[in-house]
């Protein structure tokens, strides 16, 4: 499923037009991405939680030479799913 289809599934739950959908689930995404921008962690009950994951700086290795490169720190967006959804896809 991709964005245009999900959106479309929006509306139809909603019972709306795809133009409110596409509005609904743009708001919700940029909701999520503002607050994980923000440091915060985004927590839907039986979905999961959203947030921002550190790594720290550090040496590694260029396979094809051996040559050890310097890795920089970076923050990363992560995902942890909910017990809710995961037993849903255990069928």
């Amino acid at each position: 499923m991709n964005t245009s289809e999900l959106s479309a599934d929006v509306a139809k739950r909603l019972g709306g037009t795809k133009s409110q959908g596409d509005a609904a689930l743009k708001a919700v995404l940029e909701a999520i991405q503002d607050a994980v921008k923000a440091g915060d962690k985004v927590s839907i009950t039986g979905f999961g939680i959203f947030s921002a994951k550190q790594s720290a700086a550090r040496t590694g290795r260029n396979p094809r030479t051996g040559e050890e490169v310097q890795i920089a720190a970076k923050t990363s967006p992560a995902f942890k799913p909910g017990k809710g959804f995961v037993d849903l896809l255990k069928g």
